[in-house]
């Protein structure tokens, strides 16, 4: 297990209730809710800017079972403009950028997501891929198609965000420069 670090950059906020374990570097821009856990279990994790992690997302950088830990542990990083929606879990092995993982979905840690993608509403998805760019994988048996456009980001969502949560939670501060 790596020690606890959290580097948070300016223009972020994380609530202080939120669980951040390992050694985690959070993006400007991005947002994390409280009752949200990251855990950089396996190695360090690197959040780009503007991600949203909402309430009870899990994100876990966990070695798949095969692999044996050693030194030279991977770091996972998640690109930038992701969505991460209420009670998702995700240890995927990489993630690009402009994502959406919808409620209650599942990624596996043997899962490489591009760019673009849509894992829809409790899609579980485990077994090792690589998510190829604009991939949606929606309904009850998790069907896969290619979307026509990327997900929209979320900025008005955001915008909002940044006003009403410090109202109402404690913020972590920023500790990291540009």
């Amino acid at each position: 297990m790596s020690k606890n670090s959290t580097k948070i950059f300016p223009g972020a906020l994380v609530c202080e209730e939120s669980k951040l374990r390992g050694d985690i570097t959070v993006g400007a821009g991005t947002i994390i809710h409280p009752s949200a856990t990251i855990n950089a279990e396996a190695g360090p994790i690197i959040i780009g800017e503007s991600c949203l992690i909402e309430e009870q997302v899990k994100i876990i950088h966990r070695l798949p079972f095969d692999h044996q830990t050693s030194e030279n542990t991977p770091v996972l990083i998640i690109g930038s403009n992701n969505v991460f929606e209420v009670d998702c879990t995700v240890e995927a092995s990489k993630i690009g950028s402009n994502n959406v993982f919808e409620t209650k979905c599942f990624v596996g840690n043997k899962v490489t997501v591009s760019n673009g993608c849509t894992i829809g509403a409790g899609c579980r998805i485990t077994g090792e891929q690589i998510l190829k760019e604009n991939i949606t994988i929606y309904g009850a048996k998790c069907q896969m198609r290619e979307g026509l456009d990327k997900p929209v980001p979320q900025t008005l969502q955001m915008e909002t965000l940044m006003k009403m949560l410090p109202n109402y939670h404690h913020i972590r501060k920023p500790n990291k420069k540009y």
